[in-house]
């Protein structure tokens, strides 16, 4: 067998791009923001089983820069929620060893929810338990974009040569640089794409697209997802011998 292919362990790192909150609310007769609200609430189940399961890092994706496209009622109950959630959850988040982080361009974002999302990561800076990743304003290619801008900053004042450029340059620059790539993406609600989540960071992660809305996604089904990515083999562009 090739240095470049091993059965997978546990996942150490999952990103779940958590959809079909708006779908679940309304196939209840009920409005969009009653399935975020319930979507909300699944989060901690998932997070709760985390170090049962083996995942010491998981990053969920909460808000896209393509979201702001939605209804203005439905961005503006978004983040009442975001404000709300961390109101309640962070004490507990705290207390249970879990150490949050956001990533995504802040400066669109209103004062109060920013200055929320600096007190709860500087609250939880000494956890080691579970590393939460909250993707707010997130998107891949922005990311990129204003990684590129920062990277471009350091080469025009000197502090980096352009020959010295390569590969794993970029990723110092990009939001998640502290943190490691992740081995599994999760799609829940059945779509079959990535949306513009952890362009960069995901290339080599395997995917597991999932019928199931979000606000049903089971601490059950989480497991069921990693036993999954336990059974492929990753090659990371090599082939087997």
């Amino acid at each position: 067998m090739s240095e470049f292919s091993s059965q997978a362990p546990s996942a150490n790192h999952v990103a779940i791009i958590m959809d079909g909150n708006g779908r679940w609310a309304q196939s209840r007769g009920r409005p969009r923001l009653f399935g975020h609200h319930a979507g909300a609430k699944r989060i901690r189940e998932i997070l709760e089983s985390c170090p049962e399961l083996g995942v010491k890092y998981l990053t969920i994706f909460a808000f896209s820069t393509e979201n702001w496209k939605r209804t203005q009622e439905e961005v503006a109950g978004l983040m009442t929620l975001f404000r709300r959630y961390i109101i309640r959850e962070s004490q507990s988040l705290k207390e249970s060893g879990v150490r949050v982080r956001f990533i995504g361009d802040r400066t669109r974002l209103e004062t109060t929810l920013v200055d929320l999302m600096d007190e709860l990561e500087l609250m939880t800076c000494e956890n080691d338990l579970v590393h939460l990743t909250i993707a707010i304003n997130y998107g891949g290619r922005d990311e990129v974009a204003r990684a590129t801008r920062r990277l471009a900053y350091d080469v025009k004042s000197g502090r980096l040569s352009p020959k010295d450029i390569d590969e794993e340059t970029l990723p110092k620059y990009l939001d998640t640089l502290v943190l490691p790539d992740p081995d599994l993406l999760i799609r829940t609600s059945g779509e079959a794409r990535i949306s513009n989540f952890l362009l960069w960071q995901a290339a080599y992660s395997e995917y597991d697209f999932v019928d199931t809305l979000w606000p049903d996604f089971t601490r059950e089904m989480f497991a069921q997802a990693l036993e999954r990515y336990r059974k492929r083999t990753r090659k990371f562009g090599g082939v087997l011998i």
